[in-house]
């Protein structure tokens, strides 16, 4: 099994128990090793009183990419601790992409930055999320099969 295989596999079977993602219709749009890119349409029971996203929604949409994007090594990955900024206001039928990259990878630490995109590319957001490698896997797979065949 290849590592892309590896990260798609991790990302369906994760994906198919994630009722948060399912039920705010965010879509995997890309999946790799160490990242993710997830989309999601601006709904309007997403809005706050300022009509505008409300920031929970925007920040769900990136900590959803930052967790594909960490649990790509078939080892389940938690969060420990992420931060946003928010820098733009998210409007109503806006697609928002968030895009997820790894920064580092040590041990069972890792660390991550999502960019939140809307329209024409504008930056809505900028987060950062450290991750923790727990005990287990997404599925069966022999701890020496972690090489690309």
């Amino acid at each position: 099994m290849t590592s892309q295989d590896r990260a798609k596999k991790c990302a369906e079977l994760m994906y198919a128990q994630d009722a948060t993602t399912q039920g705010l219709k965010m879509a995997i749009d890309h999946v790799d090793v160490g990242t993710a890119t997830m989309s999601m349409d601006v709904q309007p029971h997403m809005l706050n009183g300022h009509g505008i996203c409300h920031g929970g929604y925007i920040f769900t949409l990136a900590d959803s990419a930052f967790a594909f994007a960490c649990n790509t090594y078939n080892q389940l990955t938690v969060a420990q601790q992420n931060q946003i900024t928010y820098v733009q206001a998210g409007k109503l039928g806006e697609r928002l992409i968030a895009t997820a990259t790894e920064t580092s990878k040590t041990g069972r630490s890792g660390t991550y930055n999502v960019v939140v995109t809307g329209e024409a590319g504008r930056t809505v957001a900028l987060f950062h999320g450290l991750s923790r490698t727990i005990r287990g896997q997404h599925f069966p797979e022999p701890a020496d099969s972690n090489r690309d065949i």
